[in-house]
């Protein structure tokens, strides 16, 4: 069996009195669709910051691709692979759509914006923003600036950043906060046309999209796992009805 793409090993972290991450441990195979799902407050975004390298734990490993990266800064990261969305979309404004891809492949690069005038018609720059616009459905609006585009368009642009850098693992962070239907329905399309194309770690609330789109689900409660498994496993899973699901289905 090949080693996991994502191995992560007693990830604890605590701020304060609060465990925000209680001695994690997940493996996460390369290619999979991974989600993470549980109640507010049960450390899913803590868990991002910590993979990402925004937030460093008090003791625990995370291991990718076999190297051990536990220390390294979200740069060092960036350019080993990995890539995340927010739960906030951070997107630069006053450029146009294929303007904000080519700065992220820009930046990925290691090169300085001191040239962008001149580096934005550059093909090295284009060429990969553009085929990014393409895999989430924008290559359309490749020219239209930030405030002009819907929420969910934003939304898809923010992940289209995030896959220009070539990543080998996505991480999203509630992709589909502040969305109606159309554009959630949307978001779900793309989602599924990008499974498989790259690992991906989903935090994400709405259930329906959890469950039809992920390989494997992880429930965390209060900072710790108390399930892992394909979705039906998990759906079944009496503590994790007791704990999250239930709560879900009980809602009118």
């Amino acid at each position: 069996m090949s080693e996991p793409l994502l191995k992560i090993e007693g990830l604890t972290k605590r701020f304060g009195g609060v465990v925000a991450s209680d001695g994690i441990a997940l493996d996460i195979p390369r290619g999979e669709f991974h989600a993470i799902i549980g109640p507010n407050g049960a450390g899913k975004t803590t868990l991002i910051t910590l993979l990402a390298g925004e937030t460093a734990p008090q003791s625990g490993s995370i291991r990718f691709d076999g190297s051990d990266i536990t220390a390294l800064p979200v740069y060092s990261r960036s350019l080993l692979g990995i890539a995340r969305s927010f739960q906030i979309t951070s997107l630069f404004g006053g450029f146009s759509a294929l303007d904000n891809v080519a700065l992220a492949v820009q930046a990925h690069a290691g090169h300085s914006f001191q040239f962008w005038e001149s580096a934005r018609h550059d093909d090295a720059l284009r060429k990969p923003a553009l085929e990014a616009l393409a895999s989430v459905g924008l290559d359309a609006r490749g020219h239209i600036q930030i405030g002009q585009l819907s929420h969910g368009e934003q939304r898809q642009l923010e992940i289209a950043m995030a896959l220009a850098t070539k990543p080998r693992l996505l991480l999203l962070d509630e992709p589909m906060a502040g969305m109606g239907p159309e554009e959630s329905a949307r978001m779900v399309e793309m989602l599924r046309k990008l499974k498989g194309t790259v690992t991906i770690l989903l935090i994400e609330h709405d259930m329906e999209t959890v469950f039809a789109l992920a390989d494997r689900i992880t429930v965390l409660v209060y900072g710790r796992v108390i399930a892992s498994g394909d979705p039906a496993a998990v759906r079944n899973d009496p503590a994790v009805r007791e704990a999250y699901l239930g709560e879900q289905e009980a809602r009118p």
